[in-house]
């Protein structure tokens, strides 16, 4: 098998930008990164002037794209539909994501993942079920009769994908019996607390039993206050634990968005969409349990103006960061892949361009849009 050396101008390794440098491939796996004029006689693929060569985004909150809600199609064709139309703005990795559900409309999009990975979908590494076992106080849009209380069987069922990828569970840690998050955490499940009302000294105890992280930071949960400091306020204070951030102007303030990263820092928050049908499409309105959402300005609301998730894509919240909030390019894109992937126990396989680092790639240009994504050495263009 033949190396390939991927020129740019930029190569941003996942740790420095380095100038004039080439990504060689081999295969599914890069080989090194080295200077340009340093890739002999190997075939090339010279990118244009300007662009910078970054490790592909990775998203570990994707409800749909492409004109797919997953929990409208958990099939094969659907999550290839959704991580295609995500691809084009730099996903090489994504968590199709289930709102609250019945129990076996979750068996079914398990088993749908699991057969996506056994076939190859580009870009699926797993699943995020957001729910059922949330407060119905903070179910933002999921729908109350789809929230309900932890059964036994459920443990086996949230596991039940096993090794074949990763299992994300967005939970309520006041909403679940103690130890709960323990046994999913022992099982290989990665546990995040979202819709919760939990108080301080019950988001410290989830923590305890083994709770990772924070499903989009400040939506949905209780806030920081002057003597309680909630959710927000914990998870901001709590140096381990990752948290999701939906950067589209709409779900949280500028202001607030600086203040999670000065309090966090690039290396324990991740960028993430919470995408909706929208994305990559020209949609002004999709149905979600029996609902209208209407897509105008950037939004998606339902007809009273509650945010729906989001109609945003991932390269889309690299630039905000940088032009809005005033984050470095690197840290962006930290945000955006590197860190992903430490929370999803995938680096330095991924979110690194690095010998031995799998060949996910992202081609932005000056603007930071994206002109190219290649996911295991394959270009978008010769992808089967």
């Amino acid at each position: 098998m033949s190396a390939t050396a991927v020129l740019a101008d930029t190569v941003f390794d996942g740790e420095r930008l380095r100038s004039n440098a080439a990504v060689v491939v081999e295969g599914e796996r890069i080989l090194d990164v080295v200077p340009s004029e340093g890739v002999g006689a190997l075939s090339r693929v010279v990118l244009p002037p300007g662009t910078i060569l970054a490790p592909g985004f990775i998203d570990v909150q994707v409800n749909g794209g492409g004109g797919v809600l997953f929990n409208d199609d958990p099939s094969v064709a659907g999550l290839a539909a959704i991580a295609s139309a995500h691809r084009r703005f730099g996903t090489t990795g994504l968590l199709p994501t289930l709102i609250s559900d019945s129990r076996q409309a979750i068996r079914r999009a398990i088993d749908a993942v699991a057969e996506a990975i056994d076939r190859g979908v580009p870009g699926i590494l797993g699943i995020h079920l957001e729910g059922p076992f949330l407060n119905v106080a903070r179910k933002g849009v999921h729908p109350p009769d789809r929230i309900v209380p932890v059964e036994v069987e459920d443990l086996e069922s949230l596991s039940s994908l096993g090794s074949r990828g990763k299992t994300l569970v967005t939970l309520a840690p006041e909403c679940v019996p103690p130890g709960f998050i323990a046994e999913l955490t022992r099982r290989g499940v990665i546990v995040c607390a979202g819709h919760t009302d939990a108080t301080a000294a019950q988001f410290l105890s989830a923590v305890e039993e083994g709770l990772a992280g924070v499903t989009h930071l400040y939506n949905a949960m209780s806030q920081l206050g002057s003597r309680e400091p909630g959710t927000v306020g914990t998870a901001l204070a709590s140096e381990d634990v990752f948290a999701g951030l939906i950067a589209d102007g709409h779900h949280v303030a500028d202001l607030s968005l600086k203040l999670a990263w000065k309090a966090k820092g690039s290396d324990r928050l991740m960028l993430v969409t919470d995408a909706m049908p929208p994305v990559g499409t020209a949609m002004t309105e999709f149905p979600l349990f029996g609902r209208t959402i209407h897509v105008a300005g950037g939004r998606c609301t339902t007809a009273d103006g509650t945010l729906a998730g989001a109609s945003l894509d991932m390269a889309g919240a690299v630039r905000f960061m940088v032009e809005r909030v005033g984050v470095t390019l690197e840290e962006a894109l930290v945000m955006a892949s590197g860190t992903p992937a430490r929370f999803l126990g995938h680096s330095p396989r991924r979110g690194r361009l690095i010998a031995g680092s799998a060949a996910d790639m992202v081609a932005l240009d000056r603007d930071l849009q994206v002109i190219g994504t290649w996911i295991a050495g394959r270009s978008a263009e010769s992808s089967p």
